[in-house]
């Protein structure tokens, strides 16, 4: 499972012209199911994602998650986070997850996610969406399972 993590000012989800998703200050999750996920890599980035400390504390160091900071959540599915680009020019999507198994396993994740202590506001899985959003800082994470299995 591989998500890109954005601490945001604003974002939102647009689907054939109307918002179905938007936060003020929060993290926006693109989440990319591969065909070896299972409900264990959920469950674990749940957990970092709703812990992570990327918003500023009083003394403007990165020290607060997201629930300290008054944040939301705005999560998006996003098969193309596993685009393979190493062999020609058109990424192939075969490490992905086929739709129904990945979006189980991205249903099992919001879920997860609406257990803890922020608002969690997500777009449609497999609809052709505009995220839009105002990266503060920049500041973006990326956090893959793939990399906490190897060690």
């Amino acid at each position: 499972m591989r998500l890109v993590i954005q601490r945001v000012s604003e974002a939102s989800v647009i689907v054939e012209g109307e918002c179905v998703g938007a936060i003020r200050t929060g993290l926006v999750v693109l989440c990319g199911i591969s065909k070896s996920d299972s409900n264990a890599e959920a469950d674990y980035l749940s957990d970092k994602a709703l812990g992570l400390r990327i918003f500023p504390d009083h003394a403007g160091k990165m020290n607060l998650n997201v629930a300290e900071a008054g944040g939301s959540l705005l999560v998006v599915s996003q098969f193309t986070l596993y685009g393979d680009c190493r062999r020609g020019k058109r990424p192939s999507f075969d490490n992905a997850a086929p739709p129904e198994a990945a979006q189980a396993i991205y249903n099992y994740f919001v879920d997860k996610l609406r257990q803890g202590p922020v608002r969690v506001e997500t777009g449609i899985f497999q609809a052709s969406m505009e995220v839009r959003l105002v990266n503060q800082g920049p500041v973006t994470i990326l956090m893959d399972t793939a990399d906490w299995k190897t060690k």
